[in-house]
């Protein structure tokens, strides 16, 4: 006697061995032997072979047609054994009634299983759904197939080529799109990034890496909402002072100008003038809100997110031609010395003369220069003292930096800096950090924040402060956000307070409110000012500005790599000199490009070395390198990065 049976969703046959109360031994075809239960048994036949039964069932099974036995069966509830005396217009045979239960079983769709061996025809609205979705997946599938070969053929199709950024930074995981070009890449073993490139649906990597940090940073798009025309009248004193900026050629949000002026007792006055949008934005209001979402201004090569509308950046950067609306700070400086004897603060309109540029004045205001008293520039003397007092600055930061048990701080740094044209030419050109200019700049603005930072500490205001001190392991410097004055012992100064970018920086522009608020009412500014001690709205915004700071820094850092490895190709470099910067990690001494070089051998830090530069890969952003030459007696280079954690000191 056989048995035909269910087990584990599956129809079996086999041969009785033994039987023990209600559960029987049974043998497949396969030779195997499985208990069975007696409520999986469907029915018991004799006079054919197990295995010859089921391959007859199975034959049968799919020459049944579906809607025909849908039809005979109805929308009520049956078992297979009336079913099967109605289709086949007889009692049914072993045979037929295990094609009959192989067959409702594989179709869901058309028949609800409601027990063993009993049924429910689906409802014809239902089914109807059922069949119109599988007809849909056919359809998608078929879509799908026909963009997969029209990619292996070397033709984007256009849906994809619509949705191309998408598919890469958001994309929805159930599309035909999505799907069609995760089966293409699989195929032609590619990544996404790199076919789409390959077949036109990006314009360049430059597109891909600038996406997604869109998509990412600014979900919304990176453009400003409209807003009504806003007219901003400042009731400000005037000032006497010609003030004058100092930045790159391609800055447009200028925040900061000096100014010197000379006393009747042979002192000076010297002149920290900052940008002062504080004064037409308000805690709260529609620009304030934009600016908060952003935090900053986003840098790269080329380009630029402001924090700020273009209209708002008019109307407050220090562009030269006329007054312009700033918060001054002002250091009255003996020349014997070059001590601060007192400083005031207040908002008021400035002349901005000129703005002068890196770019026009760095072969010329040089050190040798400022000694000898030759080169003829703009603002001459003005730059000449605002040099020897830089200078003292300086040396009095050292000296404070020395109290904290750190050493001098090293004044061998490299910048680069990068211009890109409108035909995505890109020249790279190396200055040193320590160029007079820069060091007058960086002094300044470092004066002004250490200053305006003990102003609002010593009026009670919290603010925005960066602070480093030791962390004690291993003496490493750690540098951190906090709403307190706190000490600075990289830059060698009690506090310091972002102050001076207020139309890029967010934090600057908080810190402005509140050091307008001491400046107007002193010792109880606490009770005026926007952000009051231990206010939870003013330490989310120190977090937000931390991450957001991070990943901006990091995005201009991607691209800053991306355009080295194009310049790399614009020049045709397959060779250079680099410079050793830690174990096995060097930089071109031409380009700031960092390249990890695992097995080389040892070198200490600042050796130069020759390698030849294999292949660059413009999406993963790596390089390809051979060590070829190095020697450990060559000369030392000066090396980029920060020294001791040092701060953006020069805006």
């Amino acid at each position: 006697m056989n048995l035909f049976f269910e087990e584990s969703g599956e129809f079996k046959a086999g041969q009785i061995m033994s039987q023990a109360g209600e559960s029987f031994q049974v043998e497949l075809s396969t030779g195997k032997r499985v208990k069975v239960r007696g409520k999986d048994v469907l029915f018991q036949f004799d006079g054919r072979e197990p295995a010859e039964l089921m391959e007859t069932a199975h034959q049968m099974a799919e020459g049944m047609d579906l809607d025909f036995l849908w039809e005979v069966a109805g929308e009520g509830e049956f078992d297979y054994l009336s079913l099967g005396q109605e289709y086949f217009g007889h009692e049914p045979l072993p045979e037929e009634s295990a094609a009959l239960l192989v067959r409702l079983h594989s179709a869901p769709m058309y028949f609800y299983r409601k027990g063993k061996g009993h049924y429910r025809g689906a409802p014809e609205k239902a089914l109807k759904a059922a069949l119109a979705g599988i007809e849909k997946k056919r359809l998608q599938a078929m879509v799908q197939q026909q963009y997969v070969d029209q990619m292996s053929q070397g033709i984007l199709p256009e849906s994809i080529r619509d949705n191309a950024v998408r598919l890469l930074c958001r994309p929805d995981k159930n599309s035909i799109e999505y799907k069609a070009l995760v089966a293409a890449c699989e195929e032609q073993h590619l990544s996404a990034e790199k076919l789409l490139l390959r077949l036109g649906g990006l314009p360049d990597a430059k597109t891909l890496h600038f996406s997604r940090f869109v998509y990412d940073c600014f979900p919304q798009g990176i453009g400003f909402p409209e807003m009504a025309e806003r007219k901003v009248e400042l009731e400000l004193p005037v000032s006497e002072v010609n003030a004058f900026s100092i930045d790159d050629i391609t800055t447009t949000e200028i925040d900061d100008a000096l100014s010197v002026t000379a006393l009747p007792d042979g002192q000076y006055r010297i002149g920290i003038h900052i940008a002062v949008p504080a004064l037409g934005i308000a805690p709260g209001d529609a620009l304030d809100a934009i600016a908060r979402k952003r935090l900053s201004t986003v840098y790269m090569p080329g380009d630029k997110i402001t924090m700020l509308p273009d209209s708002e950046v008019d109307r407050f950067t220090l562009s030269a031609g006329g007054y312009r609306p700033a918060l001054s700070l002002y250091a009255t400086i003996d020349p014997t010395d070059w001590s601060v004897v007192a400083t005031e603060s207040r908002a008021e309109k400035i002349c901005v003369e000129d703005n002068l540029r890196h770019n026009d004045l760095d072969s010329l205001v040089t050190e040798q220069n400022l000694a000898s008293g030759e080169g003829e520039y703009p603002h001459k003397e003005a730059v000449q003292v605002l040099w020897r007092c830089a200078q003292a600055f300086e040396k009095q930061r050292m000296q404070k930096r020395e109290s904290f048990g750190l050493r001098p701080e090293q004044v061998n740094r490299v910048d680069f800096n990068f211009y890109v044209s409108e035909d995505g030419i890109v020249t790279i050109e190396r200055r040193q950090r320590s160029a007079p200019l820069d060091r007058i700049v960086a002094e300044m603005m470092i004066f002004a924040n250490s200053t305006w930072g003990k102003l609002m500490a010593d009026c009670g205001v919290p603010g925005i402060y960066r602070s480093q001190v030791s962390s004690g392991w291993g003496n490493r410097l750690l540098v951190k956000m906090v709403t307190h004055a706190a000490p600075h012992q990289g830059l060698g100064v009690d506090q310091y307070a972002w102050c001076t970018s207020p139309l890029r920086r967010y934090t600057d522009l908080v810190n402005q409110w509140q050091v307008l608020a001491c400046i107007k009412h002193g010792k109880t500014a606490p009770l005026t000012a926007p952000f009051r001690p231990k206010d939870a709205d003013l330490f989310a915004i120190v977090s937000a500005f931390d991450a957001a700071y991070t990943a901006y820094g990091e995005f201009q850092g991607r691209m800053e790599r991306y355009w080295c490895l194009k310049w790399l190709e614009q020049h045709q470099v397959h060779q250079a000199d680099a410079v050793v910067i830690r174990d096995e990690v060097v930089r071109l001494v031409d380009i700031p490009l960092v390249i990890p070089m695992p097995g080389m051998q040892a070198f200490a830090r600042g050796t130069q070395v020759r390698l030849e530069l294999i292949d660059w890969d413009e999406v993963e952003l790596t390089v390809q390198a051979r060590f070829l030459e190095g020697s450990a007696e060559s000369p030392a280079m000066e090396t980029a990065g920060e020294v001791d954690g040092e701060e953006e000191a020069a805006e």
